[in-house]
C-alpha cells in the first residue's frame, strides 16, 4: 500500500517548495483511499516543517482531478460494506479542511478537468490557477450523489445565486468563468505554466504569500468569460435559483421562456430534469427556518429577525467550513447506507458502469421525495454500532485567512 500511495502521489523536493503531483492520469487522477491518506500525512508533514513555504499541486495529463474513485466506493456499498466507503469519505473531508485552515499557502494549478472531489483538495486553497484547458463542474446530482467536498461552503460564496445553479444542474465552467466568479484566483496560459512553476520555487526566505502573489502578476491574464458564458446570465439565475423549492426553480425557469425560446434556459431544465430527484432536494432543502441576530443601534440593541430558507448550498452562508462539512458527511453517510434512497448506486450504474445514461431514480418524482424524508438526511445516523459525527483534527498556528473559514 505504501509503495502504490508513493506512486500515486508524486513529491518533487526543491528548497523551500514541495511540488505534488497527482499521478493516475488513465484513472483522471481520480482520488484513491491511499491518495487521501497520503496528501493528508504530507500537507501536516510540511505544516510542521519550518523550511517549506509553498506547497504546490497538480495533475498529471489532461486532468487536475476529476474526483474520489466512485467505482471503489459503489463496489463496497454493492458488498454491502458502506461503512468503508463512509470512513473514506470522512477521511476526505479531513484532508478537505486541514487545507481549508492551512497555514502555509496551497498553490493548486487546474491545467485540465477539475470535478467532484477534485474541487475539494484545490478550492480550499490559497491559490487557484486556472488555464485555457480548464473544465470545473460538480456533476454529483447526476449520479444520485450531492455537491459536497465543503462546497455547501464555497459554492455558497460565489455571486448571487450561481453557486446553486452550478451544483444542482452540474454545468461546466472553463478558466475564465472561473476566474470571473471566484473559484479561481488567477489565470495563466498553460505554455508558462513550467516557467511560473520555477519562478515559484525561487521563494527563499521571502514572506511566501506576498511573493506567490507577486509572481503570479507577471504571468497573469484575465480572460472574459465567451459571449453563451452562463455567467452573463447572473439577472435570471438569482430570479431563479433563488426560489424555495427545485419545483419552483425549474417553473421559474419555464416562465422566462415563456415569450421567447431560450437554447441555454432550456438545457438548464432539461439538466435539472435528469438528475436525481433525491439528490436536487437534499441539495436544495426546503425548510424554512429563522436566524435571529443582534445589532446596536444608537446604544440600543435591536433584535433582526432575517427569515431565510434552509438549504444544503444556503446553510452554508451562515456556516464555517468545518461545520458544512461535518453536516455533509452526515448526509453522505445516509447517501451511502441507502435506507431512503438508493441512487448513488443506480446513477453510478447508468453514468459510469452501463453507460446507458438512463437512470432509473426512485424516487422518480419531485413530488415523491417528500420533505421528511429530505429531513432524515440531515439527522444522525443511527446504527446498533455506534456512528459518530465527523471528528476534525484541531488546527494550530492559524493564519487569519483561515480563521474566517471557521
Amino acid at each position: 500500500m505504501a509503495s502504490e500511495s508513493h506512486s500515486q502521489i508524486l513529491v518533487e523536493e526543491k528548497p523551500s517548495v514541495r511540488i505534488l503531483t497527482l499521478n493516475r492520469p488513465k484513472q483522471l487522477n481520480a482520488l484513491s483511499l491511499n491518495m487521501v491518506t497520503r496528501l493528508l500525512q504530507l500537507f501536516l508533514a510540511y505544516e510542521d516543517d519550518p523550511t517549506v513555504k509553498l506547497v504546490i499541486l497538480k495533475g498529471q495529463g489532461r486532468a487536475f482531478c476529476a474526483g474520489g474513485d466512485v467505482s471503489a466506493v459503489v463496489r463496497d456499498i454493492g458488498l454491502g460494506k458502506w461503512r468503508r466507503s463512509a470512513d473514506f469519505m470522512s477521511l476526505e473531508y479531513t484532508l478537505n479542511y486541514v487545507m481549508a485552515t492551512y497555514s502555509k499557502a496551497q498553490i493548486s494549478i487546474l491545467n485540465g478537468i477539475v470535478m467532484g472531489g477534485g474541487a475539494g483538495v484545490c478550492i480550499h486553497g490559497r491559490f487557484r490557477i486556472a488555464t485555457e484547458n480548464t473544465v470545473f463542474a460538480m456533476p454529483e446530482t447526476a449520479l444520485g450523489l450531492f455537491p459536497d467536498v465543503g462546497a455547501s461552503y464555497f459554492l455558497s460564496r460565489l455571486p448571487g445565486f450561481f453557486g446553486e445553479y452550478v451544483g444542482l444542474t452540474g454545468a461546466r465552467l472553463d478558466g475564465a468563468e472561473m476566474l470571473a466568479c471566484g473559484l479561481a484566483t488567477h489565470f495563466v496560459p498553460s505554455t508558462r505554466l513550467t516557467a511560473l512553476q520555477e519562478d515559484l520555487c525561487r521563494v527563499g526566505s521571502s514572506d511566501p504569500v506576498t511573493f506567490a502573489s507577486t509572481t503570479f502578476d507577471a504571468y497573469t491574464q484575465h480572460p472574459h468569460p465567451e459571449p453563451q458564458s452562463a455567467f452573463y446570465r447572473l439577472d435570471v439565475i438569482d430570479r431563479c435559483f433563488s426560489r424555495r423549492t427545485i419545483e419552483e426553480i425549474i417553473s421559474a425557469l419555464e416562465t422566462e421562456t415563456t415569450h421567447k425560446q431560450d437554447d441555454w434556459i432550456s438545457a438548464t431544465i432539461g439538466a435539472l430534469k435528469k438528475a436525481s430527484p433525491a439528490s436536487l432536494k437534499i441539495s436544495l432543502r426546503s425548510v424554512c427556518f429563522q436566524a435571529a441576530s443582534q445589532e446596536c443601534n444608537d446604544g440600543k440593541d435591536k433584535l433582526t429577525v432575517i427569515v431565510l430558507y434552509k438549504f444544503q448550498i444556503r446553510e452554508g452562508r451562515l456556516q464555517g467550513v468545518g461545520q458544512c462539512l461535518i453536516r455533509e458527511n452526515r448526509i453522505v453517510s445516509h447517501v451511502m447506507k441507502g435506507e431512503i434512497s438508493k441512487d448513488l448506486l443506480e446513477g453510478c450504474r447508468a453514468i459510469l458502469i452501463d453507460k446507458d445514461r438512463n437512470p432509473k431514480w426512485e424516487p422518480k418524482r419531485l413530488e415523491d421525495m417528500k420533505d421528511s424524508m429530505v429531513e432524515q438526511y440531515f439527522k444522525r445516523v443511527e446504527e446498533e454500532d455506534g456512528w459518530e459525527d465527523l471528528k476534525l483534527p484541531p488546527r494550530k498556528h492559524l493564519p487569519a485567512s483561515a480563521i474566517a473559514k471557521l
